[in-house]
């Protein structure tokens, strides 16, 4: 079965933020900050990427979003970044609602839209285990009477680790069992649904279809810095970071194809506004 990882890799879409633009210029001006894009760019290359490269199972696809209006120098580094991934293709579009663009390009990226297919939400600054997309053919094997018998299914992986940079260490992290949070979440979808994964708000999938949720082993790292759209609202839960131990460093390595160092070096980037943990 098809198996496509989506990722918008600041695409400058209408709506779809947290961050509020009164217009599609101010929105582009936003996201191709040089500040920011350095960010990008170095959680893209160190933390998300290693382990698609090294996934057990390479059968996918990655289709990783952007503006037409994207600037030339990040296009380039973009496509150099990807380029040892053979699995990757850069599809870019003119600024358009979030939900029908997203949609729009999922749908172009199935190989028979009449056959059935998996869609995973990915986001540029997060990382998936190295057997995700190996667990999650045995997941939808394991519940094929529940796929056959829907249009839609959910699959939740909710334990991972969230890192952050740090003052007094190389990055802090902490572990996470959170459901629906969006990332290592993936959908079964029939064929002929026209319906794709990012039609739904990721913590509310559970409402529209039937979900299957996994707790075990850990599937993903998420990156918190102060770019997180989704940490621009208020409210945001604050979380508890420590040093990493040695226990957490195999397993980055183990799991994710990552070095503490790594790691650090995705945080490296100086960003003037960046909060950063003191303990």
């Amino acid at each position: 079965m098809q198996t496509i990882l989506f990722c918008r890799f600041s695409y400058p879409a209408e709506g779809g933020f947290q961050v509020d633009h009164a217009t599609i210029a101010e929105r582009r001006a936003f996201l191709y900050a040089p500040d920011r894009m350095a960010h990008r760019f170095s959680l893209f290359e160190h933390l998300c990427l290693p382990g698609l490269m090294a996934q057990t199972d390479p059968d996918f696809d990655f289709v990783v979003l952007v503006g037409t209006c994207m600037p030339d120098r990040y296009l380039a580094r973009l496509q150099d970044l990807l380029r040892p991934l053979p699995q990757a293709r850069i599809i870019a579009r003119d600024p358009a609602p979030h939900r029908q663009v997203c949609q729009s390009v999922l749908n172009a990226a199935r190989r028979h839209i009449n056959k059935p297919c998996l869609q995973v939400r990915h986001d540029d600054d997060d990382a998936l285990a190295i057997d995700f997309v190996a667990r999650l053919r045995k997941a939808v094997s394991d519940c094929e009477p529940l796929v056959l018998g829907n249009k839609l299914v959910g699959f939740d992986w909710n334990r991972g680790y969230t890192l952050c940079p740090s003052d007094i260490h190389p990055f802090e992290i902490t572990e996470t069992v959170t459901p629906y949070m969006g990332v290592a979440q993936a959908m079964a979808v029939q064929g002929g649904v026209r319906q794709s994964l990012m039609n739904f708000a990721h913590s509310r999938i559970n409402r529209f279809m039937p979900t299957v949720t996994f707790t075990d082993p850990p599937m993903f790292l998420r990156a918190q810095h102060p770019h997180n759209d989704s940490r621009q609202k208020a409210n945001v839960a604050q979380l508890d970071f420590h040093a990493p131990t040695l226990d957490h460093v195999e397993m980055l390595s183990r799991r994710f194809a990552l070095t503490a160092d790594a790691v650090e070096l995705a945080f490296s980037p100086a960003v003037s506004d960046a909060p950063r943990a003191t303990g």
